[in-house]
């Protein structure tokens, strides 16, 4: 995918492959940098860079660079606007695949060579060679994708986790067959006594194969549940496409044809049944009906179209029957711009490095350097080859970062599997370093911090006039309607009334309202404008009311009948129970909230002064592009986001804010577009969302603080050739063990609300 002129950048999106940490993506990033005329940024997350190149630079040596660097890269494929799946979403199942399988074989081999090593009991006469035979392939067929890391990492003079990893486990293997084969680790009987002394001694009789076989279980676990995470990148692309039309029906040389959506082309003629959803952006040409597009703009109140009038693919045709003439088909459409809009907004995020790969940088080449140190000094000081090999493994043995490989996914799995309990879905460790510094947070209106259904607020009744004679009426008249308007009506009228009488001689007026007669009465309920069609006038208190109601954003229906205005009805789209204490708690957490709607001015500020948010913090009359503008110039100004919202309109907006939290009651391309999922639909699970993604942050923090200083502590002692393997393993285990209790702790997290 590449666009520019001649003369100007050009710029392309690259699909990188091969990365196993954000250093990976760092490296990528200087390499395609250094050449003339470049400008990259690549996101580990979403594995892709995009990149901006001049004239003097093509695509295939932007790729050649990426591929000399160890990585594969390739242009992806475009975003298209029917949701077959392509390539890329049937190769994600094949990635995953050897993952999981590496991981079942480490998992179940690991398992019993660790028992044996911890458990004196289970150390029979030949245990140390059972534990060897299932240790093997955990360290050479399981690790294999950390040991081919680590020898690219060290072609191109790079050290990573990877090869800390690779260089820790070979080092434990390596040593143990070197003990069993020309030791005395290979005795029938031999077993690891429980000697917690610090001695310096030669280590021809100790073996740490569990060592080797449990970090290797322990990192693949963690790589697998973040290739998980990493998988669902591309799914708000898929949501979004799958909101359109599947099949439509088109009109050819006077006949009804029903097509796949991918073969409509431009100037074709189709159908809109009522309840359809319209297949492409097009103009109407014949019929009207109301158009419900507050999935894709946010307007709570149904658009009324006629002919000419231009109507939006994947939107609900939610009254009559419409022709619709194909202006825009495939990528061209309103709905595959929003899809293409999420995609640069989730590839424009800045990659969120793992803390572990951050230290790693420097924390393993030291290490490394120390292991060699140590190694040549114990030789220099005539200590002997064996007693010096010994320290220099203990060395690589006490760095490897069992307790690391922890650290993220147990605190991760805890908390979000609590977050889950309480209705709050974090998708992966990346989303948890947003939240302590987000400080501004954007509302949607409809669907989040209202209702997002239109609902009977009030009724206001001429002098002599019965308000339940009013929703009587006008609610059978209305119950007839499939209108969104009427059917808020007809449920107001039905929990009041309990039964409606059935209307007859029933007609729909388009643009303006519903007529019939009801128990004998001839009956009118709509726009004002349908009144006076019928010379009927509203008296001056009906006429205060509905001024009163559209000032306070609010949509005012009139009530006739036998050729007299009897009321007004206001229905609006109501602020949830809620939201105004959601946004207190928000307001705690030291959040600024914002409110960003497609609804009018009016409507935005009335719902605003609701939930106290003043007007200056209110944007209203936005499309979906706008939205993310605005996230956007938030950003610009410093602040870092978090965008609160459940339609396809917020989906963009979801994707480009710092921390996105999208609504459960919402849309598939919502929820896949944000970073943390509240599926109950209550704007105050955003704040415990909050809360619970920076307690979980913290503990992974604190996780991993423990992590190193347990390695870092004992790294003098191995040195020093003081580390016996009882020591190394106690230390190890503990080291574990407290990263488990401490990410345990989340468990008792509690919800405010």
């Amino acid at each position: 995918m590449t666009t520019g002129t001649t003369g100007a950048p050009a710029e392309v999106e690259l699909t990188i492959g091969g990365m196993t940490c954000a250093s990976c993506a760092t490296r990528i990033e200087k390499k395609l940098n250094r050449m003339d005329g470049v400008t990259a940024t690549v996101n580990y997350a979403t594995e892709k860079a995009k990149v901006r190149y001049g004239d003097d630079v093509s695509v295939p040596e932007l790729i050649a660079t990426v591929e000399a660097t160890g990585y594969t890269a390739r242009e992806p494929e475009p975003v298209r606007a029917d949701p077959t799946p392509g390539p890329e979403s049937e190769g994600a199942d094949d990635e995953l695949r050897p993952l999981r399988e590496r991981l079942v074989t480490a998992v179940v081999l690991a398992v019993p060579v660790i028992a044996m090593a911890m458990v004196p009991a289970l150390q029979f006469e030949y245990w140390q060679w059972l534990s060897l035979t299932l240790a093997a392939p955990v360290v050479t067929y399981a690790a294999w994708p950390f040991h081919k890391a680590a020898v690219t990492n060290a072609r191109h003079g790079a050290a990573t986790m990877d090869t800390l990893i690779s260089v820790g486990t070979s080092a434990a293997f390596l040593w143990s067959l070197w003990a069993l084969f020309f030791g005395a680790a290979g005795t029938p009987g031999m077993t690891h006594p429980f000697e917690l002394t610090i001695a310096r001694g030669d280590g021809a009789g100790n073996i740490y194969l569990e060592a080797a076989a449990g970090v290797t279980a322990f990192i693949l676990a963690g790589r697998y549940f973040e290739a998980r995470s990493k998988r669902r990148a591309g799914a708000a692309l898929k949501a979004l496409l799958e909101l359109g039309a599947k099949d439509v029906t088109v009109l050819r040389d006077g006949r009804e044809e029903l097509i796949p959506v991918g073969e409509l082309r431009v100037g074709d003629r189709f159908l809109v049944r009522p309840g359809e959803k319209i297949a492409t952006d097009g103009t109407v040409v014949e019929g009207t009906s109301a158009v419900d597009a507050s999935m894709l703009t946010g307007e709570s109140v149904p658009a009324e179209v006629g002919v000419g009038d231009v109507v939006t693919g994947a939107t609900v045709n939610a009254g009559g029957r419409l022709l619709v003439e194909a202006t825009r088909v495939g990528g061209d459409t309103q709905l595959a711009r929003m899809a293409k809009l999420v995609e640069d907004a989730q590839n424009g995020k800045a990659a969120a490095q793992r803390l572990a790969d951050r230290v790693s940088g420097v924390f393993v080449p030291v290490v490394i350097a120390l292991a060699l140190a140590t190694l040549g000094f114990w030789i220099g000081n005539g200590a002997g080859m064996t007693a010096a090999f010994t320290a220099a493994v203990a060395v690589l043995i006490i760095a490897c970062p069992c307790a690391l490989g922890l650290a993220t996914p147990t605190a991760l799995m805890v908390g979000t599997g609590r977050g889950a309990q309480l209705g709050i879905l974090i998708k992966g460790p990346e989303v948890l370093e947003s939240t302590r510094e987000v400080d501004t947070v954007v509302l949607d209106k409809t669907g989040t911090v209202t209702t997002g259904r239109m609902t009977l607020l009030a009724v206001h009744t001429a002098d002599g006039t019965e308000e339940t004679e009013v929703l009587r009426l006008a609610g059978a008249l209305e119950h007839a309607s499939e209108h969104p308007i009427a059917r808020a009506v007809a449920d107001g009228a039905l929990q009041k009334l309990g039964a409606l009488p059935t209307p007859e001689d029933f007609a729909n007026v388009p643009g303006l309202g519903v007529q019939g007669v009801v128990d004998g009465h001839a009956v009118l309920v709509g726009r004002e404008k349908l009144l006076a069609e019928w010379a009927v006038e509203l008296p001056a208190p009906l006429a205060r009311a509905e001024a009163g109601a559209e000032a306070a954003g609010r949509t005012a229906i009139a009530v006739a009948w036998d050729g007299e205005a009897r009321a007004v009805l206001e229905v609006a789209d109501v602020v949830k129970g809620t939201s105004a204490e959601a946004i207190g708690r928000l307001r705690a957490l030291g959040l600024t909230p914002m409110l960003l709607t497609g609804d009018n001015r009016a409507v935005a500020e009335a719902v605003a002064a609701e939930v106290c948010i003043a007007p200056e913090h209110v944007v209203a009359e936005v499309m979906p592009e706008d939205k993310v503008d605005v996230v956007k110039r938030l950003q610009a100004e410093g602040r870092s986001v978090a965008m609160v919202g459940d339609g396809v309109n917020d989906a963009a907006a979801l994707a480009q804010a710092d921390l996105g939290l999208s609504l459960g009651t919402g849309t598939d391309a919502a929820i896949e577009a944000g970073d943390l999922t509240l599926v109950r639909g209550d704007l105050r699970a955003a704040a415990d969302a909050i809360r619970l993604a920076r307690k979980t942050l913290g503990t992974i923090k604190s996780n991993l603080f423990w992590a190193f200083a347990y390695n870092v502590a004992a790294l003098p002692l191995a040195a020093a050739g003081l580390l016996n393997p009882m020591i190394a393993g106690a230390a190890m285990a503990f080291s574990s063990v407290f990263v488990v209790g401490n990410s345990l702790r989340l468990r008792g997290f509690e919800a405010a609300s």
